[in-house]
């Protein structure tokens, strides 16, 4: 029949080809692999985190919600582990893994407290990668080692005028002989109450403009000054504080890559951070939901399990359905990144979802959860409470939409 078909639009001359698509190289050799599909160090790390998570930091985060502060034994623990340098280089005593290790870790974190999540996702998807990136040799050999091993570090981007508009900036760095003269202050910094080490964004040239911007490298005892902690809804224990600066000397040599090219890092920096973000997103979910759907089987009304009414099924059914959603982006954006594929649009889809589906993941889970839910006693209103800060930092929803629109119509204009 084909071959009558092949005739009658006069190819009967020609022989039909033969079926050779399975003899193909990807057939014979290649092991089909999902966005889950881990490397063993990858596996392991997953694991050990869990555990970690679980021993550690879980018995203390009602406490440290409650005093709004990051237990100081968390933090050496993060170091002690190897958390804190996940993709340094063991040459600067770091655990010289790959990127999706760090997403691993963050999600992992945030399965038991985002606050812990965040702090261990700005060292190494923001403060680690700028250094690493961008740095001299001389200023690798001297934070990196620091920054994986033992000094909390922070990356110094908004101000009370700039926020999604980043590079309205106000800071200001007034060249003087071998060093620059720095003025103005910082708000929103995360991990700032605990850091020691400050990459800070100024302008050295306000005019011109966004490209005066330039990065520098600040220790915390050059004159940092440490001003308002904000109190916030949520992620309490992670320290979220208003930075002075008032005529800070800093050496020229801790200019970080070159004099106005500070907005360009922020911005190729703050697109790797956004896959950071969404890996705490879809670890909060999964803390939520973890939490709820163990309570739909133990609580009993009308002598039938909560979780075995249909109405429930539906719901939770629906819920896990987009947290694997949310997590496929994720972990997509994250490979495209360690292949070096263009992954803009992917990091802004990823972190936009994910942070809608926490948000979503953590209400539901207290209505699932009912009275008791409303209350504290089994954290899942913490979830809650965390998770809304996911559609504003590291550029907000409305900015991904943005960004996702912008690269999506250049395909079709």
């Amino acid at each position: 029949m084909l071959r009558t078909a092949a005739r009658s639009f006069g190819l009967a001359t020609r022989a039909l080809p033969k079926r050779t698509f399975t003899h193909s190289a990807i057939a014979r050799n290649a092991i089909p692999a999902s966005l889950q599909t881990f490397t063993e160090e990858e596996l392991m790390l997953k694991e050990s985190v869990a555990r970690f998570a679980q021993d550690v930091i879980k018995p203390k985060v009602n406490e440290m919600d409650e005093t709004e502060h990051m237990d100081a034994s968390i933090i050496k623990g993060l170091f002690d582990q190897g958390l804190m340098g996940i993709e340094t280089e063991a040459e600067y005593d770091g655990s010289n893994c790959s990127f999706t290790s760090a997403i691993i870790v963050i999600e992992e974190l945030a399965k038991v407290d985002p606050s812990v999540s965040v702090l261990c996702d700005v060292q190494n998807t923001l403060v680690g990668t700028v250094v690493r990136k961008y740095g001299s040799e001389a200023l690798k050999s001297r934070y990196l080692p620091k920054l994986a091993t033992e000094s909390v570090g922070s990356f110094c981007l908004s101000e009370s005028g700039s926020g999604s508009d980043a590079f309205a900036l106000q800071t200001r760095a007034v060249e003087k002989d071998d060093h620059y003269v720095l003025n103005g202050s910082k708000m929103w910094i995360t991990n700032s109450g605990e850091a020691d080490v400050f990459l800070v964004f100024a302008n050295v040239d306000p005019s011109k403009g966004y490209k005066g911007i330039t990065c520098f490298v600040v220790d915390k005892s050059m004159g940092v000054q440490i001003a308002k902690k904000e109190s916030k809804l949520g992620i309490r224990a992670s320290s979220t504080c208003v930075l002075n600066f008032d005529d800070i000397k800093v050496p020229k040599e801790n200019v970080l890559g070159e004099v106005g090219k500070g907005y360009k890092y922020a911005i190729e920096i703050l697109n790797e951070g956004r896959i950071g973000i969404a890996a705490q997103m879809i670890g909060l979910a999964q803390g939520a939901y973890d939490i709820a759907l163990p309570y739909l089987f133990q609580r009993k009304q009308f002598n039938t399990n909560i979780g075995d009414f249909q109405g429930m099924q539906h719901q939770y059914a629906q819920i896990a359905v987009e947290i694997e959603a949310a997590r496929l982006l994720t972990y997509n954006a994250a490979r495209l990144k360690e292949e070096g594929r263009n992954f803009i649009k992917e990091a802004a889809m990823a972190k936009l979802y994910a942070s809608q589906i926490a948000e979503k993941a953590a209400s539901k889970a207290i209505e699932w959860c009912g009275g008791v839910g409303f209350t504290r006693e089994l954290g899942v209103e913490k979830f809650y409470r965390d998770a809304k800060i996911g559609a504003i930092y590291e550029g907000t929803s409305n900015i991904q939409l943005q960004t996702i629109a912008k690269l999506v119509s250049a395909q079709y204009k």
